[in-house]
């Protein structure tokens, strides 16, 4: 189903992590244990439960990526494939601490020596030879990336700067929640009608488009990945390695998407837009319902073999369209800018990246970030994201591709001479059966894609974006959008 077969440069730990794919369960995939547990022991016939929040429920390691800023370009290719090795490490090590539940119970060093202690030095070779490769490109390399090396285990009750708490073992003393892979739980859950409206935190994501400045758009029907082009790579934070995602994406727009795409390869391919002057690429992480299904990739990496199962859910409707900005004109976005938008790791990162946004259709004033939304019969499940759309004016890319893009400040304005862009809106709207949550259990979830030690969390949502438009249309957006007029 759309996998790519280009010979690909495959990080170390992956490669140890696919020898895990012995532990598949029925539905697919590893038994990727979310420890949210709690002990159950049995006094004068009544079943008591003792809390176990200190045992580790995932691991918090610091996002070396994010830190790093000065790397020359003709580094970037070996930075980028060694922090994609070391996302491989994390979930090694996270396998490691989801199968070895019995040898913790009894060794409470077992974690620490076992696990994060051997972690932490592997980490450290990795940012030695990161610093090593900035300077020699002639870059100046941070001397305190070091004190990145170490990585924490979370415990079960410990929440995250997304607001998230964990949820409790089922009475049979199961830890997966019946669902065989770590998260979601019950908490992770939240009926639309207990959501306040217009109640949504708005330091990320804010919309550029309002009464003033440029008020036009542009609509750009793309599919809803017809083609089924789904791969786990990363083209803009991994390039050239296989499952730097390590979740499988949804790809609309652009046909040549994979972790080897060149940018001359993007710029020849097909793509699905109906406007055949956009070859953009707008990629996602996929829902799954946790139903059991067996996948295409329910034993590969990325998919089931790194806790992403069931049946993949692809979005009854893709809305993609680019705003204004509410303080002027917007000025044409160079060719191949990549985007990413939100934090994939946001549950261990915190929020500080955090784009993710979820509402039921006829719920659109209700927005939660932190929680899936239960919708009513009849009512879609909707994620929806605003890009950033303030540019440095220079740079299509940045060494922790971020720096190069800025949200607009609250008067809609961009700060420190960045220049206003057309903002990329994605609306996603999927038919999925409301979830049952009973008794602290949920059955039949749906989650997104995620790194294995992020627990499927839906803060991480986030969303990616290359544009690879012709210069005529994307002049056609500009003037479109300045003149304030709604175009397709």
């Amino acid at each position: 189903m759309g996998r790519n077969t280009r010979k690909r440069r495959t990080p170390l730990a992956t490669k140890i992590v696919a020898g895990a794919a012995a532990l598949a369960v029925g539905g697919g995939g590893l038994v990727w244990a979310n420890f949210y547990a709690s002990a159950h022991e049995d006094h004068g016939g009544h079943n008591r439960t003792r809390s176990a929040g200190a045992q580790v429920a995932t691991i918090d390691c610091p996002d070396v990526g994010q830190k790093i800023r000065d790397v020359p370009d003709r580094a970037r290719g070996e930075v980028d494939g060694e922090l994609a090795t070391m996302d491989s490490q994390i979930t090694n090590a996270y396998q490691r601490l989801a199968t070895t539940r019995r040898a913790q119970a009894g060794d409470s060093q077992f974690v620490q020596n076992t696990i994060l202690g051997p972690l932490k030095d592997r980490r450290k070779a990795i940012i030695d030879r990161i610093q090593l490769e900035i300077n020699r490109a002639g870059g100046k390399a941070d001397d305190n990336l070091d004190e990145l090396a170490g990585c924490q285990g979370r415990p079960a009750d410990q929440q995250n700067g997304g607001g998230q708490n964990g949820g409790g073992q089922d009475q049979e003393g199961n830890d997966d929640n019946g669902n065989g892979v770590a998260g979601p739980v019950a908490e992770d859950f939240v009926d639309i009608n207990d959501v306040r409206p217009n109640s949504r935190d708005s330091r990320n994501g804010l919309a550029a488009d309002g009464d003033g400045g440029s008020t036009g758009s542009f609509t750009t029907d793309c599919g809803v990945n017809e083609n089924n082009l789904f791969n786990s790579d990363n083209l803009i934070a991994a390039p050239g390695v296989d499952n730097g995602a390590h979740h499988t994406h949804d790809y609309v727009g652009n046909q040549d998407n994979d972790a080897f795409s060149s940018d001359e390869d993007l710029a020849n391919a097909d793509t699905s837009c109906q406007n055949q002057g956009d070859k953009s690429t707008y990629y996602w992480p996929v829902l799954r319902l946790q139903d059991g299904t067996q996948e295409f990739d329910a034993n590969d990496q990325g998919g089931g073999a790194e806790g992403n199962i069931g049946k993949i859910l692809k979005p009854a409707e893709a809305q993609i369209r680019f705003v204004g900005s509410r303080q002027g004109d917007v000025v044409a976005m160079p060719k191949f800018l990549r985007v990413i938008t939100g934090d994939a790791k946001s549950f261990t990162n915190g929020d500080a990246n955090a784009n993710s946004s979820w509402s039921c259709s006829g719920f659109e004033d209700r927005q939660v970030t932190d929680k899936y939304p239960l919708c009513p019969e009849g009512s879609q499940v909707l994620r929806t994201v605003n890009f950033q759309s303030c540019w440095d004016g220079q740079n299509i890319d940045s060494a922790n591709h971020r720096d190069h893009m800025a949200f607009v400040q609250e008067d809609g304005s961009c700060a420190n001479g960045f220049q206003a862009v057309p903002q990329l809106q994605i609306r996603l709207a999927y038919d999925i059966p409301a979830p049952t949550v009973e008794n602290g259990q949920v059955r039949n979830p749906y989650a997104v894609d995620s790194f294995p030690e992020q627990l499927h969390k839906p803060i991480t949502d986030h969303n990616d974006f290359i544009n690879v438009m012709d210069e005529n249309l994307m002049n056609e957006v500009v003037d479109c959008i300045n003149r304030g007029e709604d175009c397709q």
